[in-house]
């Protein structure tokens, strides 16, 4: 993540996602090592398993094959001029969370031969760490009070998301996939549903303001 940091442009918008999950990781990494968590190998195996989804989707952008459709939005309009830097953020947040949560549990359940409620109680820890960084990154990228009233787009399009809803969302996708691991094909089906229509929120998040 300090890489891509260094290598994208300010302005360009997975960029300015790559910022805020930066910030995420980091906060999550420092609870960890001040024994914040009940079960630290657990909550570091989510972790990893969560950014791995990312990678993976830039990735794939980077070499010019197509990233799960819920990233495909950021990154088709990542330079769109008329989209705004709040709009980016809640974009990516929402892709990340949306989908790649979800199947993150289920990756960190294989990979530490658990179910999802041996999880929740790290998932919940995680989801205060992001409902923290979530109001700072609202302050830090919502114009200032001189440039935005209640009539601007933007005040709809931020106020019409909730990363609350998102994470629980996240959690029902979760139980739902690992409930059906050993029916492939339905597991598969709702996988590929659950990534287009958080691509959907994602294309409307990113809706053009001028």
């Amino acid at each position: 993540m300090r890489d891509l940091d260094g290598a994208l442009p300010a302005g360009d918008g997975v960029a300015v996602f790559n910022r805020v999950y930066l910030a995420v990781t980091e906060a999550v990494v420092r609870r960890i090592e001040d024994g914040g968590f009940a079960d630290p190998v657990g909550a570091g195996e989510l972790d990893l398993c969560f950014a791995r989804r990312y990678f993976t989707a830039v990735d794939a952008a980077a070499a010019g094959r197509r990233p799960p459709a819920c990233w495909r939005p950021l990154f088709q309009l990542r330079r769109h001029p008329g989209v705004r830097p709040l709009q980016f953020a809640l974009a990516g947040i929402n892709a990340h969370i949306g989908h790649d949560l979800a199947l993150a549990v289920v990756d960190a359940c294989r990979a530490l031969e658990c179910e999802p409620p041996d999880l929740e109680g790290d998932f919940d820890r995680i989801g205060v760490v992001l409902t923290g960084l979530e109001e700072r990154i609202r302050e830090s990228l919502m114009p200032g009070p001189d440039l935005l009233d209640i009539a601007d787009p933007l005040t709809h399009i931020a106020g019409s998301w909730s990363l609350e809803m998102a994470r629980d969302a996240a959690w029902a996708a979760a139980r739902m996939l690992w409930g059906a691991r050993r029916l492939p094909e339905v597991a598969e089906e709702f996988a590929e549903r659950l990534d287009a229509s958080v691509g959907l929120v994602c294309r409307c998040l990113l809706t053009p303001l001028n």
